[in-house]
């Protein structure tokens, strides 16, 4: 299955609401879909977006540097499945030869992939991306 290009497009954080919404939409089209995330993983993201620098080592700059680290070097973030209103997502690291690929949810996955520089690509599994577009649409 194809891997689309996405971009992160909205980030939607309400402090009466204990769900918040990332927006990610196909880079250079039309289709966009939404998921909806914990208030801890928008900040952070919300935060990296507007180059926002914090004093102190966060869990996703902690999970970069172990990374980096271990000599691994991150490829990209793929969200590559959708089961009952849950994505699923991976990080993939590249350590030598090896490609190694990380079990992550989408929040944290786009949170490294705006913390790292230059910022990794996003990319969803075609069918994915269409699912995630027929549950916003429902009856079309």
């Amino acid at each position: 299955m194809a891997l689309i290009p996405m971009e992160l497009s909205r980030i939607v954080i309400s402090e009466i609401n204990n769900q918040q919404v990332i927006f990610l939409r196909e880079t250079g089209g039309r289709r966009e879909f939404p998921i909806i995330i914990g208030i801890f993983e928008a900040t952070s993201i919300d935060r990296r977006v507007k180059g926002y620098d914090s004093p102190r080592p966060l869990t996703h700059d902690l999970i970069c540097s172990a990374v980096e680290l271990l000599g691994g070097v991150f490829q990209d973030v793929t969200i590559h499945r959708l089961e009952e209103q849950t994505y699923f997502a991976s990080l993939r690291i590249r350590r030598g030869d090896e490609l190694l690929e990380l079990d992550a949810r989408p929040s944290d996955a786009v949170a490294i992939a705006v913390s790292v520089r230059p910022m990794l690509a996003i990319l969803v599994e075609e069918d994915v991306l269409e699912q995630a577009i027929a549950q916003e649409q429902p009856g079309k």
